[in-house]
């Protein structure tokens, strides 16, 4: 296969006329960074939020002209909002229309914010046949976050209901080591995509896409593409659940989520010790800032006991996240040790939910995801509200 540079992307992408039929979407400036990556190519427009629906045939030209590019199997093109492209020549020549019938947005059910001054927003989407979306976060890296995400969607499962897992980790995807799932999905009508699938839970990872080896090196307006085409244009099906293993930290992907996606909560991983509780805080204060209620806090790395002595070791210290979410006022949904089990199985992609389901470290989870869901259901009766709109100033 002949490679195909990112300046042919570029030079084709100079055909398709701006969103007011004058000049072109590179030399106006809206495409993101464009990424190849075994014959595929990846990269996102920048249109104004409230033009989005009606510039789609701008994302359907685009991707069709790089379709015809020799070498290249396929094009992962998103339109994506970005308040500089409001000030940019293309948006200043027309006002915007308002949305189709006035309304909000059906999905999840509530009305989202805008800042004071600020028309209102429509409230974000919901994914079709997807009954509640949980982010699993963390405010540093080497907690164990996603080794806890797939056991929580596991116990999920394990606990009657039908889920999936989406691993928005694009720099670090795990999902598919964890899982034991290799090769690439399918593409089963324009552009939908079927989701992989083992131990009963559907999955999409950036690492079906990427080969493992491949170094992920992207901006924020390609994160945010690649995160709602394997949100949105993935065939999740019916779901009560779809959990997000989010990247470590507080940056795009978490942003983009809140901003587009309607949260029903988020659960904070962390271990007990005072340094990782202090990145802990960042998550939860994000999450706080953006109203996306926290379900509540798991201590991974809890305590250690010893397989020959039957020894306990407060290695990382121990309570500190139960007290931090007691301080806080948000659950503590439990305490998981540190055990080779844990470690073993996860490495070998057969996480001890579904390797060894009747061991202490399966229970711990399971009693964690029926917390979990408890808290949505509370706060489904509550009335909850989905994901606001966030206005940077």
């Amino acid at each position: 296969m002949t490679d195909v540079s990112k300046e042919q992307v570029l030079e084709r992408l100079r055909t398709v006329r701006g969103p007011d039929m004058d000049g072109n979407i590179v030399d106006l400036g809206l495409v993101s960074d464009v990424f190849i990556s075994d014959g595929k190519a990846y990269f996102s427009i920048t249109v104004p939020a409230e033009r989005a629906r009606e510039l789609d045939p701008l994302r359907a030209a685009a991707e069709r002209v790089v379709k015809e590019i020799p070498g290249i199997k396929a094009a992962m093109v998103t339109l994506t909002a970005d308040k500089r492209a409001a000030s940019g020549p293309a948006a200043a020549r027309a006002p915007a229309p308002p949305p189709p019938g006035g309304g909000a947005a059906h999905g999840h059910a509530g009305h989202s914010h805008a800042a004071p001054g600020q028309p209102p927003q429509r409230a974000k989407a919901g994914i079709p046949g997807v009954g509640a979306i949980i982010a699993v976060a963390s405010g540093k890296g080497g907690v164990g976050k996603s080794t806890t995400s797939v056991n929580l969607a596991l116990a999920l499962k394990a606990n009657g209901l039908r889920v999936g897992i989406l691993d928005a980790d694009i720099y670090g995807p795990s999902m598919p080591r964890l899982l034991k799932i290799s090769g690439r999905p399918q593409q089963i009508e324009g552009r939908i995509i079927k989701p992989m699938e083992n131990y009963g839970i559907k999955v999409m990872s950036m690492g079906f896409l990427v080969d493992e080896e491949v170094a992920m090196i992207w901006r924020g307006p390609m994160i945010q593409s690649a995160l709602m085409q394997m949100l949105r244009e993935v065939a999740w099906g019916e779901l009560d659940v779809l959990v997000v293993d989010m990247p470590p930290g507080t940056g795009d992907a978490q942003l983009t989520m809140a901003q587009q996606v309607p949260l029903a909560g988020a659960v904070i991983v962390s271990t007990p010790q005072d340094l990782a509780l202090i990145d802990a805080r960042k998550g939860l204060n994000m999450f706080s800032k953006v109203e996306v209620p926290v379900l509540g806090i798991v201590e991974n790395m809890s305590y250690f006991i010893a397989p020959d002595t039957g020894n306990r070791y407060d290695i990382f210290g121990h309570g500190g996240a139960r007290k931090e979410a007691e301080r806080i006022g948000v659950p503590f949904l439990g305490e998981v040790p540190l055990t080779m089990d844990i470690r073993e199985t996860s490495d070998a992609g057969t996480p001890v939910v579904v390797s060894n389901p009747d061991g202490a470290a399966a229970k711990t989870y399971r009693e964690i995801a029926t917390r979990v869901w408890q808290e949505l259901e509370t706060l489904k009766d509550k009335g909850a509200r989905g994901a606001p709109s966030i206005v940077f100033e």
